[in-house]
């Protein structure tokens, strides 16, 4: 393989990594921006009781983005054991 190859093949593996990371952090970014937003602005919003008499939207708002961030995680690793990975053995 040339040198020209690998530096097509190293610069189409650096755009893909950093699409996927960029994009999935933005994700989880708006995702804390709009909490905070909501919990700046209109704090009561949080305190409605959603499930029986305990759980409040704060609580299931706060934990919801706790599984969304691992589930996100659990994307981008998945994304960069079965593709990025491969692009990076063909490098070398």
């Amino acid at each position: 393989m040339s040198d020209e190859d690998k530096n097509l093949k190293l610069e189409r593996l650096i755009k893909y990594n950093k699409l996927l990371s960029y994009g999935l952090s933005s994700i989880v970014l708006i995702i804390y921006f709009v909490f905070i937003s909501i919990l700046a602005f209109s704090p009561q919003t949080f305190g409605i009781i959603v499930f029986g008499d305990s759980i409040t939207l704060g609580i299931f708002s706060g934990l919801l983005i706790i599984f969304i961030s691992i589930i996100l995680t659990f994307v981008y690793v998945f994304f960069a054991n079965n593709y990025l990975d491969k692009l990076k053995e063909k490098i070398k």
